[in-house]
């Protein structure tokens, strides 16, 4: 069976293979061998310019050939890489011959030839080459999506600051909030998350074997190889590499910023949880509607449906993103003694994990731009819910010294459909100033909102 969005195994390669464009270039294996090109050109570049008699600097033609290797970095590579990969069976060293293979027409690179790779273990290269994966991929893809949802869930918010809802605790009828307000609370948290997200430090180590320079001081004894290593992995790109320096490892970086990257993607996805089941139950509620699209069907025998597809969608794919990055942040930071191969396999599956996460964000945006707000829903159950005043009342006669404030609107509201009537009775006759009795008889479900529009737009 030939390969497709159709005959692909996983839904991300097929059904959402669209979805997930600007993603598969930074984690897929061509994005992975990618990246190690450029890294095998960088250190051969800076070794070029490290002052070693036998290694002189290469001209200014050969670097822009050597760089264009990176930037013009194909489909068709890859796969000429992959083809002396069948004879390697080793990736790094099929990539370190696909490089030589270029130098066969130009006498400067192939003289020098031997310098690429020079000292290198493979691990040099491929912690580099994740790190540079996790560095596109948070830049250009998870940040963005995550820019854009809390974006649009704070222009929600300040929409409806000021549209009263009856909030539920344990499921039962509490102190009315507003609309704006509750999504507030979702900007905030996610705005939190975003920034932990943003401020992982990615990490890159060259240091050898085991990460002692074994190799590197062999050649010469004489050089700061650790400063060397230090400005590769910390200048620029793309004569460096733009990453934070790791200056101690086994022969594998230890991972443990993935670790913490990964917990800080779940973390924002648990909240994204939440949001997705609330939006879900405020919809059956009714208090959203959703904006219909010509041609869609919400139930193959029920034709009234609209159901929250784009909601019950970013929950499941969220589920899906969190068990492999929790997994990912579990097993990479253990490996066995200075290295085992474990690691290896699991982390091929860090685009997996990222794809399922930016899938769901993606949904979370078509859900929210499809929300239409029922006001008369809402305005509906404020409207039966009269008992939540019970609690502004038995406040302000604790205010005034009233005895067994909360027993007594106990007595008249617990477990009870309550009538405006009934509170109106009650304030009555407490022994208040008047002026307060007139603020309480005043107050409805709606109005009582406390600083809900306030909060709802400083988000």
């Amino acid at each position: 069976m030939a390969l497709s969005t159709i005959s692909a195994l996983s839904p991300l390669d097929g059904r959402y293979a669209s979805r997930l464009a600007a993603l598969r270039p930074l984690m897929s294996e061509q994005g992975y061998m990618h990246k190690r090109v450029q890294v095998e050109v960088c250190w051969f570049i800076a070794l070029s310019d490290a002052g070693f008699a036998e290694f002189k600097p290469l001209s200014p033609g050969a670097r822009t050939y050597l760089l264009g290797l990176v930037k013009n970095f194909s489909e068709a590579d890859a796969l000429a890489i992959k083809e002396i990969e069948k004879t390697t069976n080793h990736d790094v060293k099929a990539v370190e011959y696909w490089i030589k293979s270029k130098f066969e027409a130009r006498p400067e690179l192939r003289h020098a030839s031997e310098f690429v790779h020079f000292a290198c273990t493979s691990e040099d290269i491929n912690n580099t080459s994740h790190a540079l994966q996790l560095k596109g991929a948070r830049e250009q893809v998870l940040l963005p999506a995550l820019d854009a949802v809390i974006q649009k869930t704070r222009e929600l918010a300040h929409a409806h600051a000021d549209v009263p809802m009856l909030s539920r605790t344990h499921g039962q009828t509490a102190s009315p909030t507003t609309v704006g307000k509750e999504l507030a609370n979702v900007v905030v948290r996610l705005a939190a998350a975003r920034e932990k997200i943003a401020a992982v430090k990615l990490l890159a180590k060259m240091n050898g074997a085991v990460g002692n320079y074994n190799a590197h001081l062999a050649a010469w004894p004489d050089f700061d190889w650790e400063a060397f290593s230090r400005k590769v992995v910390e200048s620029p790109e793309p004569l460096g590499l733009g990453l934070a320096f790791q200056p101690y490892s086994i022969q594998i970086e230890p991972h443990d910023y993935m670790a913490e990257l990964f917990d800080a993607v779940a973390r924002a996805n648990t909240i994204l949880i939440d949001f997705s089941r609330d939006v879900w139950g405020y919809i059956s509620l009714g208090y959203f509607k959703q904006k219909l699209r010509d041609g869609e069907i919400g139930s193959s025998t029920m034709p009234h449906k609209v159901n929250p597809i784009d909601f019950e969608n970013a929950e499941g794919n969220l589920g899906l993103a969190n068990a492999l990055l929790r997994h990912l942040s579990e097993k990479l930071p253990v490996s066995r003694w200075q290295r085992d191969l474990t690691d290896s396999t699991v982390l091929r599956n860090m685009g997996v994990a990222l794809g399922y996460a930016a899938l769901a964000y993606h949904s979370l945006g078509i859900g929210m731009a499809k929300l239409e707000l029922n006001e008369e829903a809402l305005h509906d159950d404020l409207d039966a819910a009269w008992e939540v005043l019970a609690e502004p009342i038995q406040t302000v006669m604790r205010r005034y010294g009233l005895q067994g404030a909360y027993e007594k609107l106990k007595e008249v509201t617990r477990g009870k459909t309550v009538q405006a009537a009934d509170l109106h009775a009650l304030i009555r006759s407490l022994e208040i100033p008047q002026a307060e009795k007139d603020r309480l008889l005043a107050m409805t479900p709606a109005s009582y909102t406390g600083k809900a529009a306030e909060l709802a737009r400083r988000a």
